[in-house]
Protein backbone atom coordinates (compact mmCIF):
# COMPACT_ATOMS: atom_id res chain seq x y z
CA UNK A 1 0.00 0.00 0.00
CA UNK A 2 1.63 3.42 -0.76
CA UNK A 3 1.03 6.60 1.50
CA UNK A 4 -1.28 8.07 -0.71
CA UNK A 5 -3.94 5.63 0.38
CA UNK A 6 -2.84 5.75 4.21
CA UNK A 7 -3.38 9.55 3.85
CA UNK A 8 -6.93 9.54 2.44
CA UNK A 9 -8.27 6.98 5.14
CA UNK A 10 -6.50 9.56 7.79
CA UNK A 11 -8.67 12.21 6.36
CA UNK A 12 -11.64 10.47 6.19
CA UNK A 13 -11.39 9.37 9.96
CA UNK A 14 -10.98 13.18 10.77
CA UNK A 15 -13.88 13.95 8.61
CA UNK A 16 -15.67 11.46 10.83
CA UNK A 17 -14.82 12.43 13.70
CA UNK A 18 -15.53 16.33 13.36
CA UNK A 19 -18.93 15.51 12.17
CA UNK A 20 -19.74 13.49 15.57
CA UNK A 21 -19.10 9.88 15.18
CA UNK A 22 -17.40 8.13 18.12
CA UNK A 23 -14.20 8.11 17.81
CA UNK A 24 -13.76 4.19 18.53
CA UNK A 25 -16.26 3.65 15.76
CA UNK A 26 -14.43 5.32 13.62
CA UNK A 27 -11.36 3.47 13.99
CA UNK A 28 -13.07 0.50 13.60
CA UNK A 29 -14.68 1.47 10.28
CA UNK A 30 -11.45 2.59 8.81
CA UNK A 31 -9.57 0.07 10.04
CA UNK A 32 -12.28 -2.26 8.61
CA UNK A 33 -12.67 -0.36 5.15
CA UNK A 34 -8.75 -0.96 4.65
CA UNK A 35 -8.61 -4.27 5.69
CA UNK A 36 -11.42 -5.06 3.26
CA UNK A 37 -10.35 -3.01 0.36
CA UNK A 38 -6.28 -4.60 0.36
CA UNK A 39 -6.12 -7.55 2.82
CA UNK A 40 -9.13 -9.44 2.24
CA UNK A 41 -11.74 -11.57 4.51
CA UNK A 42 -9.03 -12.97 6.58
CA UNK A 43 -8.02 -10.03 8.31
CA UNK A 44 -11.53 -9.13 8.89
CA UNK A 45 -12.25 -11.94 10.51
CA UNK A 46 -9.17 -11.64 12.69
CA UNK A 47 -11.08 -8.42 14.36
CA UNK A 48 -12.17 -10.26 17.70
CA UNK A 49 -9.13 -11.52 18.30
CA UNK A 50 -7.26 -9.03 17.91
CA UNK A 51 -9.59 -7.38 20.13
CA UNK A 52 -9.32 -9.68 22.60
CA UNK A 53 -5.78 -9.59 22.53
CA UNK A 54 -5.37 -5.99 22.42
CA UNK A 55 -7.54 -5.36 25.69
CA UNK A 56 -6.19 -8.33 27.36
CA UNK A 57 -3.11 -6.25 29.05
CA UNK A 58 -2.35 -5.99 32.44
CA UNK A 59 -1.33 -2.50 31.89
CA UNK A 60 -4.67 -1.40 31.20
CA UNK A 61 -6.11 -2.33 34.44
CA UNK A 62 -4.67 0.46 35.99
CA UNK A 63 -6.64 2.74 34.15
CA UNK A 64 -10.24 1.97 36.53
CA UNK A 65 -7.97 1.84 39.43
CA UNK A 66 -6.99 5.72 38.79
CA UNK A 67 -10.30 6.71 38.07
CA UNK A 68 -11.57 5.23 41.45
CA UNK A 69 -8.71 6.69 43.25
CA UNK A 70 -9.46 9.75 42.18
CA UNK A 71 -13.64 9.48 42.51
CA UNK A 72 -13.23 8.17 46.47
CA UNK A 73 -10.85 11.73 46.88
CA UNK A 74 -13.67 13.63 45.15
CA UNK A 75 -16.29 12.65 46.56
CA UNK A 76 -14.37 11.78 50.18
CA UNK A 77 -13.94 15.18 50.42
CA UNK A 78 -10.18 15.27 50.70
CA UNK A 79 -10.42 18.08 47.61
CA UNK A 80 -12.07 20.93 50.06
CA UNK A 81 -9.26 19.94 52.56
CA UNK A 82 -6.24 20.64 50.01
CA UNK A 83 -7.84 23.77 48.93
CA UNK A 84 -8.30 24.92 52.17
CA UNK A 85 -4.42 24.71 53.45
CA UNK A 86 -2.98 25.32 50.64
CA UNK A 87 -4.57 28.87 50.87
CA UNK A 88 -3.36 29.52 53.92
CA UNK A 89 0.45 29.46 52.54
CA UNK A 90 -0.02 30.51 48.90
CA UNK A 91 -2.75 33.22 49.31
CA UNK A 92 0.35 35.73 50.50
CA UNK A 93 2.25 35.49 47.50
CA UNK A 94 1.47 38.28 44.59
CA UNK A 95 -1.83 37.15 42.90
CA UNK A 96 -3.13 35.81 46.48
CA UNK A 97 -5.53 32.76 45.82
CA UNK A 98 -4.92 32.43 41.99
CA UNK A 99 -2.15 30.65 43.39
CA UNK A 100 -3.93 28.54 45.18
CA UNK A 101 -5.94 27.56 42.23
CA UNK A 102 -2.89 26.66 40.39
CA UNK A 103 -1.39 24.39 43.49
CA UNK A 104 -4.57 22.50 43.98
CA UNK A 105 -4.68 21.38 40.47
CA UNK A 106 -0.98 20.09 40.74
CA UNK A 107 -1.67 18.44 43.73
CA UNK A 108 -5.16 17.03 42.75
CA UNK A 109 -3.54 16.02 39.83
CA UNK A 110 -0.60 14.03 41.35
CA UNK A 111 -3.18 11.50 42.42
CA UNK A 112 -6.45 11.87 39.90
CA UNK A 113 -4.90 11.36 36.87
CA UNK A 114 -7.36 13.54 34.71
CA UNK A 115 -7.76 16.59 33.76
CA UNK A 116 -11.35 16.98 32.95
CA UNK A 117 -11.79 15.26 36.54
CA UNK A 118 -9.33 18.29 38.00
CA UNK A 119 -11.39 21.08 36.20
CA UNK A 120 -14.50 20.37 37.39
CA UNK A 121 -13.37 19.33 41.20
CA UNK A 122 -10.98 21.94 42.04
CA UNK A 123 -13.73 24.61 40.26
CA UNK A 124 -16.35 23.69 42.53
CA UNK A 125 -14.34 24.05 45.40
CA UNK A 126 -12.24 27.28 43.86
CA UNK A 127 -14.98 29.76 42.55
CA UNK A 128 -17.22 29.90 45.77
CA UNK A 129 -13.94 31.32 47.51
CA UNK A 130 -13.65 34.02 44.73
CA UNK A 131 -17.26 35.17 45.45
CA UNK A 132 -17.39 38.59 46.82
CA UNK A 133 -13.52 39.06 46.64
CA UNK A 134 -11.96 41.79 44.59
CA UNK A 135 -10.23 39.22 41.99
CA UNK A 136 -10.35 39.64 38.03
CA UNK A 137 -12.88 36.77 36.81
CA UNK A 138 -10.79 36.21 33.85
CA UNK A 139 -7.90 35.32 35.95
CA UNK A 140 -9.93 33.26 38.25
CA UNK A 141 -11.27 30.88 35.64
CA UNK A 142 -7.99 30.98 33.37
CA UNK A 143 -6.29 29.48 36.11
CA UNK A 144 -8.63 26.78 36.70
CA UNK A 145 -8.80 25.76 33.69
CA UNK A 146 -4.98 25.73 32.71
CA UNK A 147 -4.12 24.72 35.84
CA UNK A 148 -6.26 21.51 35.07
CA UNK A 149 -4.60 20.39 32.08
CA UNK A 150 -1.58 19.90 34.46
CA UNK A 151 -3.87 16.56 35.81
CA UNK A 152 -2.54 14.44 32.40
CA UNK A 153 1.04 15.65 32.68
CA UNK A 154 1.92 15.16 36.47
CA UNK A 155 1.51 11.22 37.27
CA UNK A 156 -0.63 9.16 37.48
CA UNK A 157 -1.74 9.92 33.81
CA UNK A 158 -4.63 8.24 32.05
CA UNK A 159 -3.05 9.25 29.40
CA UNK A 160 0.14 7.95 29.60
CA UNK A 161 -0.98 4.68 30.51
CA UNK A 162 -2.97 4.75 27.25
CA UNK A 163 -0.41 5.80 25.27
CA UNK A 164 2.70 3.45 27.25
CA UNK A 165 -0.14 0.50 25.96
CA UNK A 166 -0.45 1.35 22.62
CA UNK A 167 3.37 1.87 21.58
CA UNK A 168 4.72 -0.85 24.23
CA UNK A 169 6.51 2.00 25.94
CA UNK A 170 7.39 1.54 30.11
CA UNK A 171 4.14 3.58 32.11
CA UNK A 172 7.10 3.70 34.62
CA UNK A 173 9.73 5.74 32.98
CA UNK A 174 6.63 8.33 30.74
CA UNK A 175 5.31 8.56 34.48
CA UNK A 176 8.93 9.53 35.84
CA UNK A 177 9.48 11.49 32.39
CA UNK A 178 5.96 13.61 33.30
CA UNK A 179 7.18 15.02 36.84
CA UNK A 180 9.88 17.78 36.07
CA UNK A 181 7.77 19.11 32.98
CA UNK A 182 5.09 18.82 35.28
CA UNK A 183 6.82 21.00 38.10
CA UNK A 184 7.80 23.29 35.26
CA UNK A 185 5.00 24.04 33.83
CA UNK A 186 3.34 24.37 36.95
CA UNK A 187 6.23 27.13 38.17
CA UNK A 188 5.58 28.76 34.95
CA UNK A 189 1.50 29.43 35.59
CA UNK A 190 2.44 30.67 38.90
CA UNK A 191 5.03 33.20 37.63
CA UNK A 192 2.18 33.90 34.78
CA UNK A 193 -0.11 35.27 37.95
CA UNK A 194 2.94 37.10 39.85
CA UNK A 195 3.62 39.13 36.77
CA UNK A 196 0.47 39.61 35.89
CA UNK A 197 -0.49 40.86 39.59
CA UNK A 198 2.57 42.87 39.41
CA UNK A 199 1.67 44.78 36.48
CA UNK A 200 -1.65 45.54 37.07
CA UNK A 201 -2.49 45.12 41.15
CA UNK A 202 -6.23 45.40 40.45
CA UNK A 203 -6.43 42.01 38.90
CA UNK A 204 -5.88 40.56 42.66
CA UNK A 205 -7.00 43.00 44.75
CA UNK A 206 -8.52 41.67 47.44
CA UNK A 207 -6.44 39.29 49.41
CA UNK A 208 -7.84 37.38 52.42
CA UNK A 209 -6.25 38.31 56.04
CA UNK A 210 -3.48 36.42 57.45
CA UNK A 211 -3.99 33.18 58.84
CA UNK A 212 -2.25 32.37 62.44
CA UNK A 213 0.68 30.44 62.14
CA UNK A 214 -0.53 27.86 64.51
CA UNK A 215 -3.47 27.22 62.53
CA UNK A 216 -1.69 27.18 59.05
CA UNK A 217 0.30 24.40 60.61
CA UNK A 218 -2.44 22.65 61.86
CA UNK A 219 -4.28 22.79 58.70
CA UNK A 220 -1.36 21.38 56.61
CA UNK A 221 -2.03 18.22 58.17
CA UNK A 222 -4.44 17.67 55.61
CA UNK A 223 -1.94 17.78 52.59
CA UNK A 224 -0.11 15.05 53.85
CA UNK A 225 -2.69 12.29 53.09
CA UNK A 226 -3.31 13.26 49.22
CA UNK A 227 0.91 13.86 49.17
CA UNK A 228 1.51 10.60 51.14
CA UNK A 229 -0.51 8.94 48.56
CA UNK A 230 1.45 10.07 45.53
CA UNK A 231 4.68 9.42 46.96
CA UNK A 232 3.40 5.30 48.01
CA UNK A 233 2.17 5.51 44.30
CA UNK A 234 4.74 6.38 42.44
CA UNK A 235 7.90 5.90 45.29
CA UNK A 236 6.45 2.12 44.31
CA UNK A 237 6.86 2.52 40.53
CA UNK A 238 10.22 4.26 40.61
CA UNK A 239 11.79 1.72 43.11
CA UNK A 240 10.48 -1.07 41.51
CA UNK A 241 7.96 -2.25 43.85
CA UNK A 242 5.62 -2.56 41.90
CA UNK A 243 4.01 -2.51 38.41
CA UNK A 244 2.01 0.80 37.42
CA UNK A 245 -0.94 -1.52 38.08
CA UNK A 246 -0.01 -2.65 41.30
CA UNK A 247 0.83 0.95 42.69
CA UNK A 248 -2.90 1.70 41.34
CA UNK A 249 -4.79 -0.49 43.74
CA UNK A 250 -2.46 0.38 46.83
CA UNK A 251 -3.58 4.30 45.93
CA UNK A 252 -7.05 3.01 46.16
CA UNK A 253 -6.62 1.00 49.36
CA UNK A 254 -4.92 3.76 50.94
CA UNK A 255 -7.79 6.40 49.28
CA UNK A 256 -10.51 4.00 50.85
CA UNK A 257 -8.44 4.19 54.53
CA UNK A 258 -8.55 8.13 54.28
CA UNK A 259 -12.17 8.46 53.37
CA UNK A 260 -12.67 6.25 56.40
CA UNK A 261 -10.69 8.17 58.49
CA UNK A 262 -12.64 11.36 57.18
CA UNK A 263 -16.26 9.63 58.24
CA UNK A 264 -17.45 9.72 54.53
CA UNK A 265 -17.45 6.43 53.65
CA UNK A 266 -20.31 4.79 52.61
CA UNK A 267 -22.36 2.58 50.34
CA UNK A 268 -23.67 5.48 48.90
CA UNK A 269 -20.68 6.91 48.15
CA UNK A 270 -19.26 3.81 46.83
CA UNK A 271 -21.50 2.94 44.28
CA UNK A 272 -21.24 6.62 43.06
CA UNK A 273 -17.82 5.93 42.61
CA UNK A 274 -18.04 2.52 40.68
CA UNK A 275 -20.84 4.02 38.24
CA UNK A 276 -18.42 6.67 37.77
CA UNK A 277 -15.31 4.42 37.15
CA UNK A 278 -16.62 1.68 34.87
CA UNK A 279 -18.63 4.75 32.81
CA UNK A 280 -15.01 6.19 32.36
CA UNK A 281 -13.47 2.73 32.03
CA UNK A 282 -15.80 1.32 28.95
CA UNK A 283 -15.28 4.70 27.07
CA UNK A 284 -11.95 4.86 27.21
CA UNK A 285 -11.46 0.39 26.72
CA UNK A 286 -13.60 0.89 23.75
CA UNK A 287 -11.86 3.49 22.08
CA UNK A 288 -8.63 1.83 22.95
CA UNK A 289 -9.61 -1.26 21.12
CA UNK A 290 -10.73 0.27 17.94
CA UNK A 291 -7.29 2.21 18.01
CA UNK A 292 -5.28 -1.51 18.82
CA UNK A 293 -7.32 -2.77 15.65
CA UNK A 294 -6.33 0.11 13.26
CA UNK A 295 -2.65 -0.65 14.14
CA UNK A 296 -2.69 -4.01 13.53
CA UNK A 297 -4.51 -3.28 10.24
CA UNK A 298 -1.58 -0.41 9.55
CA UNK A 299 0.94 -2.83 10.07
CA UNK A 300 -0.07 -5.40 7.72
CA UNK A 301 -0.51 -2.78 4.80
CA UNK A 302 3.52 -1.58 5.73
CA UNK A 303 1.97 1.86 6.33
CA UNK A 304 4.82 2.14 9.19
CA UNK A 305 7.75 1.35 6.53
CA UNK A 306 6.07 3.25 4.08
CA UNK A 307 6.26 6.43 6.33
CA UNK A 308 9.72 5.69 7.39
CA UNK A 309 10.90 5.89 3.61
CA UNK A 310 9.01 8.81 3.28
CA UNK A 311 11.16 10.64 6.09
CA UNK A 312 14.34 9.23 5.00
CA UNK A 313 13.47 11.11 1.30
CA UNK A 314 12.53 14.25 2.60
CA UNK A 315 15.26 14.60 4.68
CA UNK A 316 13.74 16.43 7.81
CA UNK A 317 15.60 16.48 11.03
CA UNK A 318 14.03 15.17 14.02
CA UNK A 319 13.57 19.18 15.29
CA UNK A 320 12.34 20.46 12.35
CA UNK A 321 9.57 17.02 12.19
CA UNK A 322 8.64 17.87 15.76
CA UNK A 323 8.05 21.57 14.89
CA UNK A 324 5.75 20.09 12.40
CA UNK A 325 3.95 17.77 14.35
CA UNK A 326 3.59 21.03 17.19
CA UNK A 327 1.63 23.02 14.09
CA UNK A 328 0.07 19.70 13.26
CA UNK A 329 -1.20 18.85 17.05
CA UNK A 330 -1.86 22.35 17.78
CA UNK A 331 -4.41 22.93 14.73
CA UNK A 332 -6.10 19.40 15.57
CA UNK A 333 -6.35 20.20 19.37
CA UNK A 334 -8.69 23.02 18.23
CA UNK A 335 -11.34 20.61 16.68
CA UNK A 336 -10.85 17.55 18.52
CA UNK A 337 -11.17 15.92 22.43
CA UNK A 338 -7.79 15.26 23.39
CA UNK A 339 -8.37 11.09 23.91
CA UNK A 340 -9.67 11.63 20.32
CA UNK A 341 -7.01 13.16 18.98
CA UNK A 342 -4.32 11.16 20.58
CA UNK A 343 -5.49 7.62 19.98
CA UNK A 344 -6.30 8.88 16.12
CA UNK A 345 -2.66 10.11 15.38
CA UNK A 346 -0.46 7.48 17.29
CA UNK A 347 -0.95 4.99 14.47
CA UNK A 348 0.05 7.30 11.68
CA UNK A 349 2.44 9.57 13.80
CA UNK A 350 4.40 7.00 15.98
CA UNK A 351 6.28 5.29 13.33
CA UNK A 352 7.48 8.57 12.07
CA UNK A 353 9.08 9.38 15.37
CA UNK A 354 10.50 5.44 15.74
CA UNK A 355 12.00 6.53 12.00
CA UNK A 356 13.44 9.83 12.95
CA UNK A 357 15.01 7.43 16.26
CA UNK A 358 13.25 9.81 18.63
CA UNK A 359 13.08 8.32 22.37
CA UNK A 360 9.78 7.16 22.17
CA UNK A 361 9.13 8.19 26.19
CA UNK A 362 10.14 12.02 25.35
CA UNK A 363 7.70 12.19 22.52
CA UNK A 364 4.98 10.53 24.92
CA UNK A 365 5.60 13.73 27.07
CA UNK A 366 5.61 15.90 24.09
CA UNK A 367 1.57 14.40 23.41
CA UNK A 368 0.56 14.84 26.51
CA UNK A 369 1.59 18.40 26.63
CA UNK A 370 -0.03 19.04 23.09
CA UNK A 371 -3.09 17.28 24.63
CA UNK A 372 -2.89 19.63 27.60
CA UNK A 373 -2.65 22.77 24.73
CA UNK A 374 -6.00 21.35 23.44
CA UNK A 375 -8.26 21.36 26.31
CA UNK A 376 -8.03 24.91 26.80
CA UNK A 377 -7.68 26.25 22.94
CA UNK A 378 -11.27 26.93 21.56
CA UNK A 379 -13.62 25.81 20.23
CA UNK A 380 -13.57 22.29 21.34
CA UNK A 381 -11.18 22.83 25.04
CA UNK A 382 -12.73 21.04 27.32
CA UNK A 383 -11.64 22.21 29.97
CA UNK A 384 -13.30 25.76 28.60
CA UNK A 385 -16.74 24.07 28.72
CA UNK A 386 -16.03 22.30 32.41
CA UNK A 387 -14.86 25.50 33.97
CA UNK A 388 -18.03 27.53 32.34
CA UNK A 389 -20.40 24.44 33.51
CA UNK A 390 -19.34 25.07 36.98
CA UNK A 391 -19.07 28.61 37.25
CA UNK A 392 -23.27 28.88 35.44
CA UNK A 393 -22.97 32.10 34.35
CA UNK A 394 -21.27 34.86 32.01
CA UNK A 395 -19.67 34.03 28.76
CA UNK A 396 -17.36 31.49 28.14
CA UNK A 397 -15.10 33.82 25.99
CA UNK A 398 -13.87 35.08 30.06
CA UNK A 399 -12.41 31.30 30.33
CA UNK A 400 -10.85 31.87 27.10
CA UNK A 401 -9.47 35.02 27.10
CA UNK A 402 -8.46 34.08 30.88
CA UNK A 403 -6.48 30.94 29.58
CA UNK A 404 -4.39 33.26 26.89
CA UNK A 405 -1.51 33.76 28.94
CA UNK A 406 -1.09 30.62 30.34
CA UNK A 407 -1.23 28.95 26.77
CA UNK A 408 1.84 30.94 25.79
CA UNK A 409 3.79 29.28 28.79
CA UNK A 410 3.11 25.82 27.30
CA UNK A 411 4.02 26.97 24.48
CA UNK A 412 7.61 27.90 25.80
CA UNK A 413 7.36 24.43 27.58
CA UNK A 414 7.15 22.57 24.42
CA UNK A 415 9.73 24.95 22.98
CA UNK A 416 12.38 23.69 25.37
CA UNK A 417 10.90 20.11 25.32
CA UNK A 418 12.01 19.97 21.71
CA UNK A 419 15.43 21.30 22.21
CA UNK A 420 16.33 20.06 25.41
CA UNK A 421 14.87 16.43 25.96
CA UNK A 422 16.68 15.81 28.88
CA UNK A 423 14.26 18.04 30.64
CA UNK A 424 11.84 15.11 30.38
CA UNK A 425 14.32 12.14 30.41
CA UNK A 426 16.57 13.11 33.41
CA UNK A 427 14.29 11.45 35.94
CA UNK A 428 13.45 8.39 33.94
CA UNK A 429 17.16 7.77 33.45
CA UNK A 430 17.73 8.37 36.60
CA UNK A 431 15.30 5.93 38.33
CA UNK A 432 15.38 3.67 35.45
CA UNK A 433 18.59 3.74 33.59
CA UNK A 434 18.61 4.72 29.52
CA UNK A 435 16.16 2.25 27.44
CA UNK A 436 13.40 0.61 28.72
CA UNK A 437 13.32 -0.97 32.19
Amino acid sequence: MDLSGAVIGFLLMLALMFVGLHVAAVMLIIALLGAAIYLGPAIVDALGMQLWGGTNNFVLLAIPLFVLLGELLVRGGATDRIYRALSDWLAPLPGGLLHTNIGACALFAAVSGSSVATAATIGTVALPAFRDRKYDTKMVLGSIAAGATLGILIPPSINMIIYGAMTNTSVGRLYAAGVVPGLVLTALFMLVIVVACWINPALAADRPPPVPLRERLHRLADLVPPFGIFLMVMGSIYLGWATPTEAAAVGVLAALLLVWYYGTLSVTLLHECFLTTVQVTAMIVLIVSGALYLNFVLGVLGVPQALARFVSDIGATSVQMMYILFVFYLILGCFLETLSMMIGTIPVVFPLVMALKIDPVWFGIFLVVMCELALITPPVGMNLYVVQGVRREGSIMDVIRGTTPFLFMMFLLVVVLIHWPGLALWLPNLSFGRGNP
